[in-house]
């Protein structure tokens, strides 16, 4: 197939998503000539500031500075167009903003799904990057990307369903970036060996012995696309700190 013909639709839930899952597999199709269109669910205005180098009073205006960083991720990364449903961070589990009606867990969910279905029959992509189960991070927006991509994959093909939406369309392949157990390890180790405190610890501890890294069904070598992951990465200067051990292991 020509790359020109080859479309990827990424469903994310806040601005910083789009860099730290799957960032490298975007970059190195984007680079191909693949239309990689992204699609942002919220506005990540629940989030904290986590650099110690930006004014914690731009929390006040987090939605906003969020967004330019999103754009700018998105153009290091190549994305083609970029895609805001607008709706509100819901917060983390147990958190007041999980009561907010703006939230993304509050919508009518027929709602969102319609909204999903349109983009992904005008679109026609090939390819459907969601989330998988997130049992590590149960963020209530994170569980709720993982479910609209499972049913926008299967109502998109469905032409009883959302027919307002425009013509049905099959989505080929959805996939769901995840950290396997070896990958998991192989991060653990390269910063316990620079005598860095690694977060991979407990990640190692929760999967156990027994984690099957035979459920993943594509790899993608994406290893000439880590610097650009990264710089995607940095551009959320209010969500990573540029000395934080996400870039302590070297490419």
């Amino acid at each position: 197939m020509d790359p020109m013909d080859r479309r990827l639709l990424a469903l994310h839930a806040h601005p910083d998503d789009e860099s730290s899952k799957g960032a490298g597999t975007v970059a190195r199709y984007a680079e191909e000539g693949v239309r990689c269109v992204l699609v942002t669910a919220t506005g990540g205005e629940a989030g904290d500031v986590l650099n110690p180098r930006v004014d914690p009073e731009v929390r006040d205006r987090l939605a906003d500075v969020r967004r330019g960083e999103l754009m700018e991720a998105a153009r290091i990364l190549g994305y083609d167009e970029v895609i805001l449903l607008g709706y509100r961070d819901s917060g983390m589990p147990g958190t007041p903003e999980n009561r907010h009606p703006d939230a993304l867990v509050n919508a009518d969910c027929d709602e969102v799904l319609a909204r999903i279905v349109a983009i992904v029959r005008r679109e026609r992509p090939q390819v459907l990057l969601g989330y998988d189960r997130h049992e590590f991070y149960p963020h209530p927006d994170h569980l709720c990307v993982h479910r609209l991509a499972l049913e926008a994959f299967e109502a998109a093909a469905d032409p009883d369903r959302f027919p307002e939406a425009g013509p049905a369309w099959e989505v080929t392949h959805l996939y769901a970036p995840v950290f396997s157990r070896r990958r998991i390890e192989t991060l653990h180790r390269a910063l316990s060996e620079r005598g860095l405190d690694s977060p991979f610890g407990p990640w190692l501890t929760r999967l156990g012995p027994d984690a099957d890294d035979g459920k993943i069904l594509l790899r993608v070598d994406v290893s000439d696309r880590l610097e650009t992951a990264r710089a995607a990465l940095r551009a959320h200067r209010t969500q990573v700190d540029p000395e934080g051990f996400w870039f302590q292991v070297p490419a």
